[in-house]
């Protein structure tokens, strides 16, 4: 374990298949995945992996955030209570802040229209940010 997180030049088990993908674009360098995973969580301000090597190989455990946390955080913050599809909403959001209107409906259950009032509500409450346009920007969720 202190070799992989130490950021120390990883070997590739199949050095064949790891150069195709390498020149195929899809492997940027040797070594660093690990590492760029870890700066990414950072720069999110979410919690970092664990880490796990097993006889069967490593393990990279991402931890989730409960459902209560992010809403009732939010709510707190702006000293009202947010209905049980806002917290949907936001919890979706902060998971995939890419999602679309179309999307967020099919996982909260309800219209892409209720969908679009709640995100409304929720951007005036100062809890839901939008960052760049509409095609090509991403949700933020402001804690």
């Amino acid at each position: 374990m202190e070799t992989v997180t130490a950021g120390r030049i990883s070997q590739p088990f199949n050095p064949d298949i790891a150069n195709v993908f390498f020149r195929a674009g899809m492997v940027e360098s040797w070594g660093r995945g690990i590492e760029r995973i870890m700066q990414a969580c950072r720069d999110a301000r979410v919690p970092t992996p664990e880490l796990r090597y097993e006889q069967t190989g490593l393990w990279v455990i991402f931890p989730f955030l409960s459902p209560n946390r992010v809403g009732d955080k939010v709510g707190e913050k702006v000293g009202e209570k947010l209905t049980a599809n806002q917290k949907k909403i936001l919890l979706q959001l902060s998971q995939n802040v890419n999602l679309s209107t179309r999307e967020l409906a099919e996982c909260v259950g309800i219209s892409s229209r209720k969908i679009e009032q709640n995100i409304a509500k929720l951007k005036k409450l100062g809890c839901l940010r939008r960052i760049g346009p509409a095609k090509g920007g991403y949700w933020k969720v402001v804690e």
